[in-house]
């Protein structure tokens, strides 16, 4: 019953992405006969013609699908849109730079922005149908979770945060009896593992597979570094492989050409940007415009990082680092700007360009911060295995409160998987969210909690400040 309906669920989702897709085919089809095709010296023929609405299709579906613009069965309207916004504008964008060099620069913008208007207004439309349709016809998805140890409800939060997706109907602890455990099990369709002993979850994740439950699972480190194996077949005993090298001589080369390149142009383009937020902060305070303060990078070589002020000057007296609050009376009014659309981070564009760091990679942590935090997660050091990054999959994954542990998870994903597409497919992915506020939260909740122990000299009064 559930695999049937998870296959009708695929099939759907599959036929509304091809709409989509055929209908922008279609369109630019019709666009690329009549306004170009026909202005051309030599124009093409009809399967020319049919070739270039396949190329058009195909730039359009890698560019939206890299960046979850038709993940249909489980994304709000929003961020639907927001994917398929970036991916039309910059499928739009390489087509035209395409036609001026079949063209020779002869052939106007006009009608493939006039194009673009109609493909946002159809994207828009398409993505409130398909999420009010899969919430029409799929309810909540009811989950029953296993938990260990460590405190689940922060987890609990966010799934109860997508109701229209998940509902977590029970829980249960793995100090149960397995038997009992199995029994509650069998009530749903899907299981959330979180925390649990090796030993119990893999009878857990065995029991779940043989009764085609769907399984939930909060990764361990030694997890997600499995996860960047490869297979190693020589012998006839299968075998996984983990090099722990990192990246090759070559792949090291175009990271590093392609940082220079990229920060070249977001420099140019940057430029009005940060006159007018250096401009706002002087004539805010009349204070220093920029700070710098010590981060560290691959090997654990400490550099200086830049950045455009957004705290009131001496915001850190003693010199103790100290976490920005959602409510930090020590941020200006410029700096909350600044630091809700990410200006404050722009002159880490000339740390990429000096090399000491990447656009893609760990954020990189203060160094008093990270020898903390190695104490309760030895496993911390493991992001100094890469440069540090502008931005990472823990930015556009995560939050600026998710809890140093998860982030930890999310650096070591990238780490064990790093590649030149999937720093392409992070980077337009921090496009897509560089204008979400919510990123930018202050620390909350279990953030708090690692403050805490961080910080023990901290009294109750400060940190309730912070929980403001």
């Amino acid at each position: 019953m559930g695999s049937n309906k998870g296959q009708s669920k695929k099939l759907i989702a599959f036929l509304v992405c091809f709409t989509i897709m055929s209908a922008f085919a279609s369109m630019y089809y019709d666009t690329w006969v009549k306004s170009y095709n026909e202005a051309m010296k030599d124009p093409f023929w009809n399967l020319g013609n049919i070739l270039m609405a396949l190329v058009y299709a195909t730039i359009y579906v890698v560019i939206t699908r890299s960046i979850n613009g038709f993940k249909v069965t489980y994304m709000r309207a929003s961020g639907l849109f927001g994917s398929q916004l970036l991916g039309i504008g910059m499928t739009n964008f390489i087509t035209f730079v395409q036609i001026s060099l079949i063209g020779r620069g002869r052939l106007p913008i006009k009608p493939l922005l006039i194009l673009t208007g109609q493909e946002v207004a159809i994207a828009l439309g398409w993505s409130i149908c398909c999420s009010l349709m899969f919430k029409l016809i799929y309810p909540p998805r009811k989950l029953i979770i296993v938990y260990g140890n460590h405190n689940t409800e922060t987890l609990i939060k966010k799934m109860s945060k997508r109701r229209d997706r998940y509902e977590i109907c029970e829980s249960v602890s793995c100090d149960e009896d397995i038997e009992v455990i199995k029994e509650r099990i069998l009530k749903y369709d899907s299981v959330i593992i979180s925390d649990v002993p090796s030993a119990m979850r893999n009878k857990l994740l065995k029991f779940s597979v043989d009764k085609s439950i769907r399984i939930y699972v909060t990764p361990k480190i030694s997890d997600i570094i499995i996860r960047g194996s490869e297979d190693f077949n020589l012998f006839d005993t299968p075998l996984l492989l983990n090099r722990n090298d990192g990246l090759s001589l070559s792949q090291r080369f175009m990271k590093r050409a392609m940082d220079i390149i990229l920060v070249l142009i977001a420099i140019v383009i940057a430029s009005p940007f940060m006159i007018a937020a250096s401009l706002a902060i002087k004539l805010y305070d009349r204070g220093p415009v920029l700070y710098k303060q010590k981060r560290l990078t691959v090997g654990g070589r400490e550099f200086d990082v830049y950045k455009f002020r957004s705290m009131v000057v001496d915001a850190e007296k003693k010199g103790e680092a100290k976490l920005a609050g959602k409510h930090d009376d020590r941020i200006t009014p410029v700096g909350r700007v600044i630091r809700a659309i990410r200006f404050d981070e722009l002159p880490q564009l000339f740390n990429i360009l000096k090399g000491e760091m990447s656009f893609v990679g760990p954020r990189p942590e203060r160094p008093e911060l990270h020898y903390k935090y190695e104490q309760s997660m030895p496993e911390f050091r493991y992001r100094l295995k890469v440069k540090a990054g502008l931005t990472g999959y823990a930015q556009v994954i995560g939050k600026y409160n998710t809890t140093p542990y998860d982030k930890l998870k999310l650096d070591l994903m990238y780490i064990e998987k790093q590649s030149f597409l999937l720093d392409i497919k992070i980077i337009m992915m921090t496009v897509k969210i560089v204008f979400a506020p919510e990123a930018t939260e202050g620390v909350t909740g279990e953030m708090v909690e690692t403050y805490r122990e961080l910080h023990p000299q901290r009294d109750q009064k400060e940190l309730d400040q912070i929980l403001k």
